[in-house]
This record gives C-alpha cells, sequence and structure tokens, in this order.
C-alpha cells in the first residue's frame, strides 16, 4: 500500500509542525482531533475539577441560602415578639401606670421576664407559697437580694387581668407601713405578673383558725386590729383619692415575722372621688363579710369596709369563721353575736383564751364591732375613729400590765348608744345568709 503505513493497535500523537507561526494545517486540525476522541489524561482531570467545582459551590450557595432564610425567620419572630409585648404592654394599661406615678419610678416597677424568671428559676415548683383559683404566689429573690413574692395568674379572663392592673394602679400611689408593698410588674404578656415585699409568717386567718386551745394572745390581736384599722383609715382618707378595698377579710391580712399586719389583695378595690360619697358597682366581695347594706342597694361607700372590718373584730373575739359557723338555729355567726350581746351572753361565743386572757376588754372591742356592724352604714363609725378607739384600748390595757392607773381605759357609751339598731340584725342576717354566693 503506498505512502500509508497501518499501526491498527497503537496510539499515537501526531504534532503539526509551524512554520513562522502560521496557522494549524489541516493536517493538525486533524491531530487535535484525533487527540481528542482518544481521550486524553488532560479532558478527563478538567472534567473532574470542573464537576467537584459545581458541587462545592452549590452547596456554599446552599448553606448561605439556609443561613439567611434562618436569621430573617429569626428577625421576623423577633419583631412579632416585640409587637406582641408592646400590644400587650398597652392593654395591660403600662402607660397609665407611667401616668400615675413618676417616670423614674414607674420605669424601676417595670421588671422584664428575664428577671422574674431568674428571681424563681423559672418559676420552679418548689418556688411556691401557696395558690388558688385565681392564681399561684412564688418566692423569688431579686439581683438586689431582695425578697419578693411574685403573683402569676392561671386565669386569662378578662376580668382576672381588670383585677391585675387595678392592683397596680391603687397600690403604686399607696405608701403605708401596714398595706402590703408593690415592688412591681411585667405587663408585656397576656396575664400581668406583680411583684410584691414577701410576707414570711402567712394571714390572720391561718393563726385564728388553727387546732389547738390556744392562738394569739389578746394583746397581740388588738394590736393587729389595730393596724389594720389604720391602714383602712389611710386609704379612706389620706390617699389621693378615697379607695374602698372592698374585699376586707382575715385572708387578706398578712402577718410578717414580727406579726405586723400588712392589708392586701386590692384586685376588688375601687376610688371614689373625694367629693362624692360612694359610687353603684356590682355586688363584689366574700360572703360572710360582705356589707347587707352594699348587697341590697349595690351603693358602696367606705361603710361597707367598717362592716368587713367588724366582722373581723368578731373573728377575733371567737376564733370562728363567718362564712362556716352556723348556729342549731340556722343564723349566721353575726346574727349570733348581736344576739348574745343583746342578751348580756357574751361569755357564750368567746375564745376561751380570750375569757382568761382579758374578758372586760374583750367587752370593749365588742362594743365596737357591734357599732360596725349597724345595718345602717350611716350611723357605723368611720374607720378613723374606730382606729382611735383601738388606740386608747390598747394604751389602756398596756398601761394595767405596767401596774399603772386604768385613766386611760377608754369607754364606749357614744357607740354603744347605736345598739338600739341591731334588734333588726337577726332578720338581715338570716336573709344574707340565705342568699346566692359571691364571687370573691
Amino acid at each position: 500500500m503506498t505512502g500509508q503505513t497501518a499501526y491498527p493497535n497503537r496510539r499515537f500523537r501526531l504534532t503539526p509542525s509551524r512554520q513562522g507561526g502560521g496557522p494549524p494545517s489541516a493536517s493538525s486540525a486533524t491531530g487535535l482531533s484525533l487527540m481528542a476522541s482518544t481521550g486524553g489524561d488532560g479532558g478527563k482531570g478538567g472534567r473532574r475539577r470542573f464537576v467537584v467545582g459545581i458541587a462545592i459551590g452549590g452547596g456554599i450557595s446552599l448553606i448561605c441560602l439556609g443561613l439567611c432564610i434562618i436569621f430573617v425567620c429569626q428577625k421576623l419572630r423577633s419583631l412579632q415578639a416585640k409587637r406582641l409585648k408592646s400590644k400587650y404592654f398597652e392593654l395591660n394599661r403600662g402607660l397609665l401606670l407611667q401616668q400615675l406615678v413618676d417616670k423614674d419610678i414607674a420605669e424601676r416597677m417595670i421588671f422584664s421576664l428575664e428577671e422574674l424568671e431568674k428571681a424563681t428559676e423559672k418559676f420552679d415548683e418548689s418556688r411556691k407559697l401557696g395558690g388558688g383559683g385565681h392564681g399561684i404566689v412564688y418566692k423569688g429573690i431579686l439581683s438586689n437580694k431582695d425578697v419578693v413574692a411574685i403573683k402569676k395568674s392561671k386565669i386569662t379572663i378578662q376580668r382576672e387581668i381588670e383585677d391585675f392592673i387595678n392592683e397596680v394602679a391603687i397600690l403604686s400611689q399607696i405608701n403605708h407601713r401596714n398595706v402590703v408593698r408593690l415592688f412591681g410588674c411585667y405587663l408585656e404578656t397576656q396575664v400581668p405578673l406583680l411583684v410584691y415585699e414577701f410576707i414570711s409568717n402567712g394571714t390572720l386567718s391561718d393563726y385564728l383558725h388553727v387546732e389547738g386551745p390556744r392562738s394569739l394572745s389578746w394583746r397581740d390581736r388588738v394590736r393587729i386590729a389595730l393596724e389594720t384599722a389604720s391602714a383602712l383609715s389611710y386609704l379612706h382618707s389620706s390617699a389621693l383619692t378615697s379607695i374602698i378595698h372592698r374585699d376586707v377579710k382575715s385572708a387578706n391580712i398578712l402577718l410578717d415575722h414580727r406579726l405586723t399586719a400588712k392589708v392586701s389583695d386590692f384586685g376588688a378595690s375601687r376610688g371614689i372621688a373625694i367629693d362624692q360619697t360612694g359610687l353603684n358597682t356590682a355586688i363584689q366581695g366574700t360572703f360572710g363579710y360582705l356589707d347587707p347594706e352594699y348587697y341590697q342597694t349595690s351603693r358602696l361607700t367606705d361603710k361597707s369596709d367598717v362592716y368587713s372590718f367588724g366582722v373581723i373584730l368578731v373573728e377575733l373575739l371567737t376564733r370562728k369563721k363567718p362564712y362556716a359557723f352556723m348556729h342549731s338555729e340556722g343564723v349566721s355567726l353575726i346574727a349570733q353575736f348581736n344576739l348574745v350581746l343583746r342578751q348580756d351572753k357574751l361569755c357564750e361565743i368567746l375564745d376561751l383564751q380570750i375569757i382568761s386572757e382579758c374578758l372586760e376588754g374583750a367587752k370593749e372591742v365588742a362594743a365596737l364591732a357591734s357599732t360596725c356592724l349597724n345595718l345602717k352604714g350611716e350611723e357605723r363609725p368611720t374607720m378613723r375613729q374606730a382606729q382611735m378607739t383601738l388606740e386608747r384600748l390598747l394604751l389602756a390595757n398596756k398601761n394595767i400590765e405596767e401596774g399603772y392607773p386604768d385613766e386611760l381605759n377608754c369607754t364606749l357609751a357614744q357607740i354603744r348608744n347605736n345598739n338600739d339598731n341591731n334588734s333588726r340584725q337577726h332578720s338581715a342576717e338570716q336573709e344574707l345568709v340565705q342568699s346566692a354566693s359571691f364571687p370573691r
């Protein structure tokens, strides 16, 4: 075969020869084509590097895209949470709180959720102080080492929320040694959290209604009654507006480590302008302590608290629960108290410990209680008058204990004159006992 040599099984490379750097010849192009078709090593490595590069680049792009999506979602959630907190803050009257008190004070009163969670170890079960239908109270320790009680409601109905806000608005204006102190609140949630001073010794009800023959001493009972009267007198006449507590009862009188009384729970309280004598409102209170006149007329006045205070005095004298004690004839504790008082048989209902400690003093307190329990509010004493009576009685009792003449023993002749109206008490109390129960 002329001019051709066959190499059937040999790989070969044709190297084009170029003279003068001219364009490749046709035979050179054929050689390049042949090299590509025979699968040279350089072609394989290039494709591999190209594929790996695409894979790495695509992976990095996906990671960056995922991080961007996560970042955007977090930002959106953060913005949404911030807007929700702002909404709850406004709904919970945070702006009203800022208007009620000095700006610097308001800022100190508003806690963060993080601080309250840290104070209670995220509301750990071991920090529970107690609870009921309205919420749970936790013990907490703030960063400044103050020990506090944090009330966390578990009910989200609007009325409970309004009671919380009402309590913040009232307590932010009150400064009295016998009123529980409100440190602040957390408002950026559906149900606000309230932060109080920690009161270590429970309630007056706890001390009175324990099993056993002895409870608080007579002197402690009179002092606690005086401190409670002092707080209520302050609320009625010394605050910026007259504040009616509306739920005065022994369970709402806290006792600290020195057994000093602290009036608490202002969720049901209402403020009345100085130029007003009362207001019409829905019936609210605790059965057994509720003023019959308020129950019948829906007219709330400061004398409604006076009636409830009178019930507490009877509770101190008898150690009986006003809503649980029923006489064999089916009348309430208050009706029975007024009955034995009129019949001069007070000892039949008194706590035996009181009879042995200070019977005469008990009679004086019983007379005061009777006037506080008058059916007509206008014939009841004011809380200031009740406070002054108890001050004189406590001072007289102190003088007797220290061996001084009993010159300071107070007489209650003036307020005893009101007892003539108590004959109507029995029937009114029976009507009240048969009535429906109340929400608080």
